[in-house]
């Protein structure tokens, strides 16, 4: 009998196992980017680094299996080659399927970054970063992941992408105010037939990490819910930074019961019931055929160009410049002669330059006098090697021969943006273009602000240091560099490194430097770029008057289309979001400084375009910034 018993009992136990291997689900697709998951330089001490990287994953392995945590840090602080760990895996998985992503994880992340002292990888279960230093509260939403899935042939296609949408919008609402940040949810879709019957089922997720801020945390997944919009009506999608996730899917990919109730974290409770008898609504041929018509207008205009330029010199990204021998870039640029100049400004020539592999290179000549000088050059240098987003443009190396230092950067064939807005190139960009390279020049920004690891100020926003791509896409140029100008040296005026026009005038009368300078020039470019018109220069009637000026009158006068640039279509815009894009820009040169939002919320309420509410401006408070100088 006992024999019996014993043998019925391994049965169900090696039943029981191959239940869970089969149900067992650690959700180890790969999101992050190739060149975006090493970062920092090579570790000045690998043997002590990766012993203390090894014994932090053995800190975060106990939490996981032990604590049955699913979200944790682990740190070796007092060495002189610290380590800071972060790992978090999605509320719903089991602690097997934790610690088994957590597994697949240290094996990648050892494999793709051997000798760096700092990485990240990221996977639809989980998410592993170390580093040298702190960056627990940081989203990095430059620095985001995204992955679109399916072929975009779900049924009802239309309702599909109206529900997908709407669930997002409430899991990046609710998210942030539920205590772990955490929540799953799901939505029916109806065919709109007879039967209205549900034809899919839309899963959603949304989660941050548990060191960010409430603030923060919204900030990332209304980054990530922007990004998803030009996955739909793709049956799937994935958004990930370093703060937050944020997954939609027609597959279930957690179970029923996991299903986070988010209607009392919403405004007004949950429009799904709303979502649905709109969707679904039987006769309602017209409204589906606008939904469709603003659903390709919204798609087109959100869609994300993935910058496939390249490594194109074959540098690992995320590590120190590239030295380049001084005769090659002389040579590779004619000797710098003027058939090869592109351009000239306050901080050096720049030649068009073509390397030995035949890449097209963008070469600026700066003159360094002193050693001081130089020892502050090759310390900036290093540290913007370092800085890599999508809207800023990359510095590839750089070179020296006595005072005169070399800085060598990526090529931009469209040259600068000034000349599509009112030079030689006017009136060739389309409204879409303009307001997809607005949000560009925003997110690039809020990088440079918020998401590196120390803050830079560019200190000279203007129209002229925006570059753009082949696709129009934005680069941000002759940022960080402006400290290095010699002292008696700036493009206009001694007290600044700035442009008048562009500058702020807190920091070009009385020196005060923030990142709200940055935030006030942005304002000033929106500007030019809705209106065609040189902040300093306008063409009209009304001469008297900058541009800036001109918009605020426009503002309170309520005649915000008299500023928009008459060589657009007044059928490629609407007239109320052209009202809107000019009040944020009116929002950011507001006085005193207080009253500018950061450029994070600058690119939320450009992805969202916010609510009136949020949008207005109090012009009690608000006087014209030249009462203020």
């Amino acid at each position: 009998m006992k024999r019996w018993w014993k043998s019925i009992a391994v049965v169900v136990l090696a039943v029981t196992l191959v239940i869970e291997s089969v149900m067992s689900d650690p959700q180890t697709n790969k999101l992050s980017k190739p060149g975006r998951e090493c970062s920092g330089f090579d570790a000045g001490s690998p043997s002590e680094f990766f012993r203390n990287v090894n014994a932090t994953f053995a800190d975060l392995r106990r939490q996981l299996s032990v604590q049955k945590k699913h979200f944790a840090t682990a740190e070796q602080a007092s060495s002189a080659n610290p380590v800071y760990t972060l790992f978090q895996c999605r509320d719903y998985l089991s602690t097997a399927d934790c610690v088994a992503c957590f597994n697949v994880a240290t094996v990648d992340i050892r494999n793709i970054c051997k000798l760096n002292n700092g990485a990240r990888v990221i996977y639809d279960g989980c998410f592993l970063r170390y580093e040298l230093r702190t960056f627990y509260t940081e989203i990095e939403l430059g620095l985001s992941s995204e992955e679109c899935r399916g072929n975009g042939t779900v049924p009802a296609q239309a309702a599909y992408t109206l529900v997908a949408v709407q669930l997002l919008k409430d899991l990046a609402e609710a998210t942030p105010k539920i205590k772990n940040f955490f929540a799953v949810a799901k939505r029916q879709v109806f065919d709109g037939g007879p039967s209205a019957k549900a034809s899919v089922t839309v899963y959603g997720l949304a989660q941050c990490t548990g060191t960010v801020s409430q603030g923060d945390c919204g900030k990332c997944l209304w980054g990530g819910y922007s990004n998803l919009q030009g996955c739909l009506p793709q049956s799937g999608g994935s958004s990930a930074a370093g703060g937050c996730f944020l997954r939609y899917s027609v597959t279930p990919f957690f179970a029923d019961n996991d299903i986070t109730n988010i209607t009392p974290y919403l405004q007004g409770g949950s429009s799904s019931n709303k979502t649905a008898i709109i969707a679904g609504g039987v006769g309602a041929i017209s409204l589906l055929l606008l939904l469709i018509a603003l659903l390709l207008w919204y798609r087109s205009s959100q869609k994300r160009r993935t910058d496939n330029r390249g490594d194109i010199l074959g540098v690992t990204k995320l590590q120190g410049p590239t030295i380049y021998k001084y005769k090659d870039l002389k040579s590779a640029t004619k000797n710098f002669s003027e058939e090869c100049k592109i351009g000239e400004g306050g901080f050096g020539d720049v030649y068009k330059g073509i390397i030995s592999n035949e890449n097209i290179v963008a070469v600026k000549k700066l003159e360094v006098r002193t050693s001081k000088e130089k020892a502050d050059f090759e310390s900036e240098v290093r540290l913007i090697a370092n800085v890599h987003h999508r809207n800023i443009i990359r510095l590839l190396g750089c070179s020296g021969k006595g005072p005169v230092q070399i800085l060598v950067y990526e090529y931009m064939e469209n040259g600068s943006l000034d000349t599509f807005l009112y030079g030689n190139k006017r009136g060739t960009l389309s409204w879409k273009q303009r307001i997809d390279i607005i949000l560009g020049i925003a997110r690039g920004l809020a990088y440079l602000h918020e998401q590196f690891h120390v803050c830079i100020i560019h200190r000279d926003v203007k129209s002229s240091n925006i570059l753009l791509d082949d696709d129009f896409q934005p680069k941000i140029a002759d940022f960080g560099l402006a400290r290095l100008l010699p002292t008696d040296q700036s493009h206009l005026t001694t007290r600044f490194a700035g442009t008048l026009g562009y500058t702020a005038p807190e920091y070009a009368i009385n020196g005060h430097l923030s990142e709200k300078v940055d935030t006030y020039g942005f304002g000033v470019v929106v500007l030019e770029i809705l209106s065609g018109q040189n902040c300093n220069k306008m063409k009209n009637e009304l001469l008297t008057q900058s541009l800036l000026e001109y918009a605020w009158k426009s503002y309170n006068n309520g005649t915000h289309e008299d500023l928009i640039d008459g060589t657009i279509d007044s059928g490629e815009y609407n007239v109320e979001n052209a009202k809107k894009m000019i009040e944020i820009a009116l929002k950011c040169t507001q006085s005193p400084v207080s009253l500018r939002p950061t450029m994070s919320e600058v690119v939320v309420m450009l992805v969202n375009y916010a609510s009136p509410e949020q949008q207005k401006i109090n012009k009690d408070s608000v006087k014209y910034i030249e009462d203020d100088v």
